[in-house]
């Protein structure tokens, strides 16, 4: 995506969801010793507000009492920051960086220092004083097109799982043209191919992205990673966009389906030339899609999941063995978040649930929603950002026991 079609994009949900959407929340009464926010949840839980106007709030992490928060800047190189909330949250938000480019990815790392993906790399931040120290961990990962940021899970094993998403939506020409369907799309060839995940082994030195093991392709942008206790790997990835206008019967708004995968070692999934269950795309119509990786399950179309979490706590007991999904999109699937019950390998027991939802834009009560990412404390609360609204939440028990 160029800088200026991000800008239009940009300027587009500005529209959307309204120029002071971070003030949008009226809090009444309490939630786990926060202030209680306007959004529903399944009996016994409740969202409470930790902060706002923290900028466009993408990833989250916990390390000891102190929360730390990625203002991404919104789409634009060198004016990203990492904050921290110390007590838990409780504190006003203390900026400890700035200058970053496009910050997104946050997670804790071995030795109380923090993973964080910017444009290009993966860092790994030691939070000593003064100031924190930044050591490359992962580099040279593509940061041009559509889909620029990287998204990352630790493994059991302290190995990075990173999703290298695609620089296009379908593999369409720089001028928007479609696609030759008798070429193979540069994107999806060669040895370290985007629209992949691949994994990498931090060390003290850091690792080109050419040299991480590829493990799955076909991905067109797996912004939710998750790995299971057994080191099965699960992403929620968003398909494409605009199928309509390579073939006008088909419907935009009911296709094709955002999907979770238990990633398969080797797999190809699809992307561009298939979506679905192995449909042909398009632009692709006479592709083979037979050797195509099914999806583990198919979510609603441009729900766009931009984070994944599994529950392991006990706080919130009717959590436990969830995946927890935020959808970021802002069409009728999108603003909410959802569990869903999985097996130890990640494939679902039940439907996908509603967790947290009612974000209707409603003025003076709630903005529209835009949950990005998902991260658990120590207590078994849940914390989930939100870009466009500049905001930090967390989901507790009623009864304050998550606190």
């Amino acid at each position: 995506m160029s800088f200026i079609v991000r800008l239009a994009f940009a300027a587009s949900l500005l529209t959307l969801y309204g120029p002071a959407a971070g003030k949008g929340y009226r809090t009444d009464g309490n939630c786990g010793g926060l202030p209680r926010v306007a959004l529903q949840t399944p009996p016994g839980l409740c969202v409470g507000l930790v902060a706002q106007n923290l900028g466009f709030a993408r990833g989250v992490a916990e390390l000891g009492h102190d929360v730390y928060v990625l203002d991404m800047g919104g789409w634009r190189k060198g004016h990203g920051r990492l904050l921290r909330l110390g007590h838990d949250g409780r504190d006003a938000p203390e900026t400890l960086l700035t200058g970053l480019d496009e910050p997104s990815a946050l997670a804790a790392a071995p030795g109380g220092a923090l993973y964080m993906g910017v444009l290009g790399r993966v860092l790994r931040v030691t939070l000593s004083r003064p100031r924190p120290v930044i050591e490359d961990v992962v580099t040279g990962i593509p940061a041009t097109g559509r889909h620029p940021l990287p998204a990352f899970a630790v493994a059991p094993d302290g190995s990075l799982y990173l999703n290298v998403g695609s620089g296009t939506d379908h593999c369409e020409n720089a001028d928007g043209t479609p696609p030759d369907p008798k070429v193979a799309c540069r994107e999806a060839i060669g040895g370290h191919p985007r629209a992949s995940i691949v994994q990498a082994v931090p060390g003290p030195a850091a690792v080109a992205w050419q040299a991480t093991k590829l493990i799955a392709t076909g991905l067109r942008n797996s912004m939710g990673l998750a790995v299971m206790p057994g080191g099965k790997l699960v992403a929620a990835v968003n398909a494409r966009d605009a199928i309509n206008r390579a073939d006008p019967s088909l419907s935009d708004a009911a296709l094709p389906h955002d999907t979770l995968d238990v990633i398969r070692p080797g797999a190809d999934y699809g992307w561009p030339y298939c979506y679905d269950n192995r449909l042909p795309s398009p632009e692709y119509s006479n592709h083979d899609c037979a050797s195509a990786q099914q999806p583990t399950l198919l979510l609603p179309p441009h729900a766009a999941p931009l984070g994944l979490l599994l529950y392991r706590g006990s706080a919130l007991p009717a959590l436990s063995s969830h995946l927890i999904l935020p959808y970021h999109g802002y069409r009728a699937a999108g603003h909410r978040i959802m569990s869903l019950a999985v097996d130890a390998d990640g494939r679902p027991a039940a439907p996908p649930a509603p967790l947290v939802w009612g974000w209707d834009g409603q003025t003076g009560l709630t903005p529209m929603g835009a949950p990005v990412a998902v991260a658990e404390m120590t207590d078994g609360s849940v914390l989930f950002s939100e870009d466009h609204n500049g905001t930090l939440l967390r989901l507790a028990r009623t009864d304050g026991a998550a606190r």
